[in-house]
């Protein structure tokens, strides 16, 4: 039997979630399987902006549309590690292949090309990323901590970040305020 994979899915914070790190927060999902599951957070700013994270790696970033947008906080693992989420996929160093459109960066690589003008046509920079073990994702949306839905790029590269949350919300067809944050078993 397959086991069902959430790559390519938005997990979106139930409104009653209280961890203050994922409380409305739109994470997009990587990677899914056995093994555990890794998503970045897509709709929190983390203060830095491009041209800060730029001048730390002691690379240039000529391109003024680049130098204001925001680094997002990715999640709590490794968040002093980069994460460039980016359309279309490209050839890097080290890329996880989430669809045929849509690719995750870690190697440097990807940010020299941004340095150089030559980087990919869409992408959102995050510090750190957020990850679960085996079975804890599962079990924290039995509990009614997440709720799924298929992702949508242009939301993630297209919207404001502070609409992202609503807009994939709005993916689900109803109103989520109505839901009950209290859960029953059968």
């Amino acid at each position: 039997m397959e086991s069902l994979t959430l790559s390519n899915q938005f997990l979106i914070a139930m409104p009653g979630m209280t961890d203050p790190l994922f409380a409305r927060s739109l994470v997009y999902l990587c990677e899914h399987g056995e093994h555990g599951a890794m998503g970045i957070i897509v709709n929190k700013p983390s203060g830095i902006a491009m041209a800060q994270l730029f001048d730390q790696i002691d690379l240039p970033l000529d391109e003024e549309a680049l130098q204001g947008e925001p680094v997002y906080f990715g999640g709590p693992v490794q968040p002093e590690r980069g994460f460039v989420l980016h359309m279309p996929v490209g050839n890097w160093q080290t890329s996880l292949l989430v669809t045929d459109e849509v690719a995750l960066t870690t190697s440097k690589d990807v940010l020299v090309a941004v340095s150089e003008n030559k980087g990919p046509d869409t992408m959102m920079v995050s510090l750190g990323y957020s990850g679960w073990s085996s079975g804890q994702l599962e079990e924290e949306i039995r509990n009614n901590g997440w709720l799924t839905v298929k992702a949508d790029p242009h939301i993630i590269f297209s919207l404001p970040a502070e609409e992202r949350y609503d807009a994939a919300m709005a993916l689900l067809g109803f109103d989520p305020t109505l839901l009950s944050t209290d859960c029953g078993h059968a």
